[in-house]
């Protein structure tokens, strides 16, 4: 899990819609991301500067059916 730390929000975001994720809209500074025959909605806090936290990402990365090895390969 070494690569999970200081990642930046809108790479993170990209990542997910590499991996089938889409935009859904974003609701105050957060970006909404859908994805069909997925039930959850996955939120991303997007706050200047500030990268998004470990844990918060694992749990998104869980609620997003992947692996942390596929996450970072859509990352990179």
């Amino acid at each position: 899990m070494e690569g999970l730390h200081n990642l930046k929000p809108e790479k993170v975001i990209k990542a997910f819609q590499r991996a089938g994720w889409t935009v859904r809209g974003q609701h105050g500074s957060h970006v909404q991301l859908t994805k069909g025959g997925n039930p959850n909605i996955l939120s991303i806090p997007v706050h200047k500067g500030r990268p998004i936290k470990k844990g918060l990402l694992l749990n998104q990365i869980k609620k997003a059916v992947l692996t942390i090895e596929e996450f970072l390969s859509y990352y990179k």
